[in-house]
């Protein structure tokens, strides 16, 4: 490094029975070398991933974060490595890595701040933090982002792939690890390119919990609202209290579904379709019942009806003309089209409900669930 203008840096003598070495301020204030940028390895150990929300689309994980690196500086005659006290790290130069889209992070200080430094002979620095982060879920993963351009500073993964662990040990409740990897890469920013350490991996989502707390209950209110299929046209407050109870449970439930999931708007998620689906067949068990009802009510008596059009002419002496027109084509045809849908047995519409609500229902859920396994 370059010798740090100013007064005379405040040196700490550090004695052990096989070293002795004098440690200063080495701060650097633009951290350039002669021989070319720093190199900085790094690893991290997952000791726990304690939280991750949905509803504000990030995670909180505590880590172990080891950095290493080499400084002629510090280079002693011994053929064993120094620990030192954390507290001392004030006194070294550092590289201030940090986390981007850290919303909260803070450094374990208890009983003493959470920390190692270690010095080997040849000047190798290894420098270990107990973190915990909560991060933001925009990123594939922790970012680790460095101020210092790439002309200054290399960040590498110390053993590639392997330079990340614990993930294989750790139990979540409602996710499973399936896989992960580290890459590396560079940001380009105004000030200029800087390293950029990426680690990312995957959770899969334990769907027997959905299963149980979401899907489960829908399907239970569709066939619950079949139930009054079966009941006569003339109860109409028994098959008016399970149609509506039915629709605001169901409305319940889907508000219930939509607070445990972040407000996306820009897509729809799969819970959100099968919810859909179940409103839908929920309000149409309601809406058969209307429509077998008024059936009920107005139900025709005559198959056919003669139209008689009578027109009335001008009085001629004492009486009046009665004339009949013959029915116009286009209006015999309209005629006939309403007839089709005439319902001569308003039960026929519950009949039919019995068969064809639980067929469609059953098809489109072998569509659904082929479609979002499997495609």
């Amino acid at each position: 490094h370059r010798p740090q203008k100013g007064p005379a840096p405040l040196c700490l003598r550090i004695v052990q029975p096989w070293v002795q070495i004098q440690i200063g301020q080495l701060h650097c204030s633009d951290s350039c070398l002669d021989n070319g940028p720093v190199t900085v390895g790094m690893s991290l150990d997952i000791a726990s991933i304690d939280t991750i929300s949905e509803i504000n689309m990030d995670y909180t994980a505590t880590i172990f974060l080891r950095q290493r690196w080499t400084d002629e500086r510090l280079c002693f005659e011994s053929n064993k490595s120094l620990s030192l006290d954390g507290r001392l790290v004030e006194l070294l130069w550092v590289p201030d890595t940090f986390i981007v889209d850290s919303k909260k992070s803070f450094l374990h200080d208890m009983t003493v701040e959470n920390r190692l430094i270690r010095i080997y002979p040849n000047g190798t620095v290894l420098y270990a933090l107990r973190i915990t982060t909560t991060v933001a879920c925009s990123m594939d993963l922790t970012n680790c982002k460095k101020s210092y351009n790439t002309n200054d500073v290399m960040f590498y993964w110390t053993r590639g792939n392997d330079s990340v662990r614990g993930l294989d040990a750790l139990r979540l409740a409602q996710y499973a690890v399936e896989d992960h990897y580290t890459s590396v890469s560079e940001a380009v920013y105004e000030t200029g390119r800087y390293p950029k350490l990426v680690f990312h991996f995957d959770l899969k989502r334990n769907i027997l919990y959905f299963i149980l707390e979401t899907y489960v209950p829908s399907i239970l209110l569709v066939v619950l609202s079949w139930v009054s299929f079966w009941i006569s046209l003339s109860s109409v407050p028994a098959r008016i209290c399970i149609g509506v109870t039915t629709v605001l449970t169901m409305t319940t439930l889907m508000m219930g579904a939509r607070t445990s999931l972040p407000n996306a708007n820009c897509f729809i998620k799969a819970i959100d379709v099968y919810l859909g689906i179940c409103f839908s067949f929920i309000f149409g068990a309601l809406l058969e019942y209307a429509i077998a009802h008024f059936y009920t009510l107005h139900q025709p008596h005559q198959k056919n009806s003669t139209i008689k059009v009578v027109i009335y002419s001008d009085e001629i002496g004492n009486g009046k003309k009665k004339i009949k027109s013959p029915v116009d084509p286009v209006l015999k045809r309209l005629l006939c089209v309403f007839y089709c849908f005439q319902v001569q047995n308003p039960h026929d519409i519950d009949n039919y409900s019995r068969i064809s609500f639980p067929l469609s229902f059953m098809i489109i859920n072998v569509f659904y669930w082929a479609y979002y396994l499997y495609f």
